[in-house]
């Protein structure tokens, strides 16, 4: 199936028991980190959009920047894409008095669960506003309306009108939320959560993760430009946590999560990389063969 839509693919094998997403995902032998994909991940970090170290201060320009790049891109290229965006300064300094990530079961953490669910959406309103206003269509879907963890893993999710805002040319918008448990009561789902869950779904063959650091740095502070899950173990040692505060710990977790994922998923890419250089994003959205940030996939070549 094909539209005439600059948001859609035009070579969409459409899958018979889902109307909107293809089962297949076309690696370009060219360059195993460039596919034709059915559908890009982009995060934006919550240390790039906030300031993590200062309670509910969003970076407006940044959020505004990054709106326009993601439209040029959209405008330029052949892309469906599916944002999340994390809680910064917003979320995490709601979440750390109640230990919401751990468990909610007293009647105080469940009001903290409340607050954290309001702080979420307060960002999620700064970051859906900017995006609209620049003219790219996101439509903001909450994860917390429908998810469901199992201690601290996301087991559920709707994808139902993640589905259809893609098939209809729509920019799905999510991000780190609440989440009732049937362990722990109430939990956190971060970004990460939710696109390691919508990767079974979706099928992205890129996740780009933006940061304001330029990649996953070694103990010597320079970009490591590859991982895959065998470098892992060498690696957790070095690898560094939040630089402000963060309840769902830091780039150590992060990179252990998208291993775990390019393990279950092979034909992802994960690519790290800063968003504070003005242009990069655009350029990466339409070219994944760019030699920036750190990539992880589950084994083959070395990033180029």
């Amino acid at each position: 199936m094909s539209e005439k839509n600059p948001f859609l693919s035009k070579s969409v094998v459409v899958s018979p028991d889902n109307p909107f997403i293809s089962k297949s995902v076309v690696v370009s032998p060219d360059n195993p980190f460039l596919s034709k994909s059915v559908v890009v991940f982009l995060k934006l970090g919550g240390s790039l959009i906030t300031d993590k170290t200062r309670a509910y201060t969003a970076h407006h320009g940044t959020i505004a920047r990054l709106a326009g790049e993601v439209r040029q891109a959209l405008e330029a290229g052949d892309l469906k894409l599916l944002i999340g965006h994390g809680a910064g300064s917003f979320g995490h300094w709601a979440a750390r008095p109640y230990g919401t990530r751990h468990g909610v079961h007293t009647p105080a953490q469940w009001r903290g669960y409340a607050e954290v669910a309001a702080a979420a959406r307060r960002l999620n309103g700064i970051v859906t506003d900017a995006f609209v206003e620049t003219g790219v269509p996101v439509l903001s879907v909450q994860p917390s309306a429908s998810s469901r963890c199992h201690d601290g893993t996301l087991r559920h999710l709707d994808t139902y009108p993640i589905r259809t805002a893609l098939a209809h040319g729509l920019v799905p918008l999510v991000h780190g939320d609440v989440s009732f448990d049937t362990v722990r009561g109430g939990t956190i789902a971060s970004t990460e959560d939710v696109f390691f869950f919508l990767a079974g779904e979706l099928q992205p063959s890129r996740i780009l993760l933006l940061g304001e650091v330029p990649g996953v740095l070694d103990s010597d502070g320079t970009v490591i430009p590859h991982i895959t899950p065998d470098d892992l173990p060498a690696l957790r040692g070095t690898l560094a946590g939040s630089g402000g505060v963060d309840v769902t710990g830091g780039m150590r977790d992060k990179v252990a999560r998208m291993v775990e994922l390019v393990q279950r998923h092979p034909g992802t890419c994960v690519h790290i990389f800063s968003g504070s250089e003005p242009g990069l994003l655009a350029r990466v959205l339409l070219d994944g063969s760019l030699p920036v940030g750190t990539r992880i996939t589950s084994g083959g070549a070395a990033a180029r």
